[in-house]
């Protein structure tokens, strides 16, 4: 009987449909109330705090390693890159991580070339 409740639960999500994208990009509306310019502009900023985090990532000092997926973890939590702010808080929990670190990289990259991909 358990295994037929497990079945038909329903699925949790809770980041909705888009939760598959590098970028959500309706949460992306909502923060930027729907203007599609000023979506561009966050995008943009998005992408070079993101690498900019990564550059103080790759630093090795566990103090900067913390502060920069901290500061990540709040700007892709602002225009929905989810899995980048996932990512980046469980680095800020294990700073000494090497496939954490690694994981953030993948993650930006992805959400940079989604951006990119939009650009065009």
């Amino acid at each position: 009987m358990a295994a037929l409740n497990i079945a038909f639960e329903s699925p949790d999500n809770s980041r909705g449909p888009t939760a598959r994208r590098a970028i959500d990009l309706i949460h992306l509306a909502k923060q930027t109330m729907g203007d599609k310019a000023l979506e561009v502009e966050v995008l943009q900023m998005f992408a070079r705090q993101a690498r900019s985090c990564l550059q103080e990532i790759g630093s090795g000092d566990a103090k900067r390693i913390q502060a920069a997926s901290h500061k990540l973890t709040g700007a892709a939590s602002a225009i929905g890159a989810f899995r980048v702010a996932d990512a980046a808080a469980a680095l800020e929990q294990n700073t000494g991580d090497a496939a954490q670190m690694a994981a953030v990289t993948t993650c930006v990259i992805e959400a940079e070339n989604f951006i990119l991909k939009l650009s065009r």
